[in-house]
């Protein structure tokens, strides 16, 4: 009986799609999600530390702050840096 089902069924339906995941998108996509977020945390932390008057830790959370905004801004820079060593050190990379 299965197999009488599984005939009538044509045969399109069964068949795997020929479409990948595309994932072009999804970086852009986080970005927009994530980057205002990330700005309106910083910018309320940065807010707190100059409050109370904690310049040093205002400072280095402010260091830290950029350094991550720069690897979430910017695509590639961690593939970037990476290859950027790795020929500095002589690393043959293909």
């Amino acid at each position: 009986m299965l197999q009488h089902i599984m005939a009538s069924i044509p045969h399109e339906v069964l068949a795997a799609p020929n479409d990948e995941l595309k994932t072009d998108d999804l970086a852009d996509w986080l970005r927009q999600i994530f980057g205002p977020l990330f700005l309106v945390i910083v910018s309320i932390v940065a807010i707190f530390f100059l409050f109370t008057r904690e310049i040093t830790r205002f400072v280095q959370f402010i260091v830290l702050a950029i350094g991550i905004g720069v690897v979430f801004y910017v695509p590639n820079i961690i593939e970037t840096t990476a290859r950027a060593i790795a020929k500095a050190l002589g690393v043959d990379i293909t």
